[in-house]
């Protein structure tokens, strides 16, 4: 809270901020030093390019590599557009070679080619190496700069070689041993190094690994995996079990919150937006949320279509539109929760094509339970609004039991069409939303009026 006040008055004092010519300049430098960099690179998102460049050139040194880190690929891409050589080669240098990969798929061919030559060598190998595969794979996203180590080296020989190579490569808790063919065989936990005997080789106190994954495997699957078998690390091997690098903790949190972040897009029946929010155009979000909203009321229209053709009905019957949009709101809740369920356990594994008969059985039984639930429920209301008229029993049982058909049908599309998403290779979250409750809306004014003129007349 303290660092959006303080944000808010650089903003508005940008100038004398960065020239530091009074009291409160001064100030606020001071405290926008102490700031976390991931902070400040949050901050920077939201301010125009001119004020941005302003502040981003005048950090120190160290601190710019810092908030550089923690810029989006878009943010890097214009710093790195009005650095000189020297400060690009050092912000390069500050970030890890798997996000570098990332900007390096996000720039254009020249940009590539002007940057890469600011790499050191070794760096350049590393990053060629990773962008022959694809970014949604292991091999994409695998730290290939990661510690490790041969089964036939003793403890001491390789406490010495950790302390040799520490500052220039990742150390895990978990160190992953090799043959002399490089050749994954096993993990050995860093603790390890200090409880054995000096003397002790490492293949002796050998551990088996939990999951090894392919290069060529998919990320989301991998990360699946990972949480299912609570793992910090997981080792990834090309073609014959060659070690080629890990894939960390860290890099599973951004596989998860990217996932996430693109499962709240298309539960909400739009395309998933790469670039934060305030980065992406005022065009593009007004298209991306524009389409799908007219597209969904062209097909919501068909209510109007059933609705005209049983008008002469409900003319007659008047008391029944009273509870048209109770019928309607319970069945896209009904049809939402279970989709919801249904998206959840395809994404965890929980639920998969060896046991889906399984779960369509328990889902169907609680479907009947809360069918006859608010059936009940529903039908209490309505006739004791009316004062427990005789004349409205048939009027009660009437939307009872359209209530009680609509949230089955709602359940069973609920569970069924994620299914068959997944089945066509489709996100089974583009099922959830504005597109299940819009045709639960159509559907559940079908079945209302159909039942309704098939009882009463």
């Amino acid at each position: 809270m303290i660092s959006q006040k303080i944000f808010s008055q650089i903003e508005q004092n940008i100038e004398t901020v960065v020239k530091r010519d009074s009291a409160l300049g001064t100030e606020l430098w001071n405290e926008l030093l102490k700031i976390h960099p991931a902070d400040i690179a949050l901050f920077f998102s939201t301010i125009n390019k001119e004020n941005f460049k302003l502040l981003f050139t005048h950090l120190p040194d160290k601190l710019r590599v810092s908030v550089f880190s923690y810029l989006s690929n878009s943010m890097k891409a214009l710093s790195l557009s009005f650095s000189i050589d020297k400060e690009r080669a050092a912000l390069l240098e500050g970030v890890s070679i798997e996000k570098i990969t990332d900007l390096f798929d996000y720039l254009s061919d020249e940009e590539v080619r002007k940057y890469f030559e600011l790499l050191h060598k070794k760096d350049r190998e590393e990053v060629i190496t990773l962008m022959k595969f694809s970014p949604d794979s292991a091999g994409g996203i695998m730290d290939p700069y990661v510690v490790s180590l041969k089964d036939h080296f003793t403890v001491e020989q390789s406490i010495q070689i950790l302390q040799r190579i520490r500052p220039n490569r990742d150390l895990h808790q978990q160190i992953y041993i090799t043959d002399r063919d490089n050749k994954l065989v096993g993990y050995i936990m860093l603790e390890d190094l200090v409880l054995k005997v000096p003397k002790t080789e490492l293949k002796t106190i050998l551990r088996t690994n939990e999951l090894v994954v392919d290069v060529d495997e998919d990320k989301e699957e991998i990360a699946k995996k990972m949480v299912h078998y609570n793992l910090i690390t997981v080792p990834v091997v090309g073609k014959g079990d060659y070690f080629l690098g890990v894939i960390p903790t860290t890099t599973l949190v951004d596989i998860i919150e990217e996932e996430a972040s693109e499962d709240v897009y298309k539960i909400s029946a739009m395309a998933p937006i790469k670039k934060p929010y305030f980065e992406t155009s005022f065009i593009r979000l007004c298209s991306e949320r524009g389409f799908i909203l007219v597209a969904l009321l062209l097909f919501g229209s068909i209510s109007s279509l059933i609705l005209k053709s049983y008008q002469d009905f409900l003319a007659n019957f008047c008391f029944l539109n009273i509870f048209l949009t109770m019928l309607v709101s319970t069945g896209g809740n009904t049809s939402s929760q279970t989709s919801a369920v249904t998206i959840q356990g395809l994404s965890t594994g929980e639920i998969n094509y060896a046991n889906v008969w399984k779960f369509f059985k328990r889902e169907f039984l609680i479907s009947l339970v809360l069918a006859l639930v608010l059936g009940a429920v529903a039908f209490a209301r309505v006739y004791l609004l009316q004062g427990g008229e005789l004349f409205n029993l048939s009027y009660s049982l009437v939307i009872s039991f359209s209530l009680a058909i609509i949230v089955l049908v709602s359940m069973l599309f609920g569970s069924f069409i994620p299914l068959l998403l997944k089945k066509l290779n489709l996100d089974p979250a583009f099922s959830a939303g504005p597109f299940l409750a819009t045709l639960m809306d159509i559907l559940g004014i079908l079945i209302y009026c159909y039942i309704s003129k098939l009882i009463l007349t």
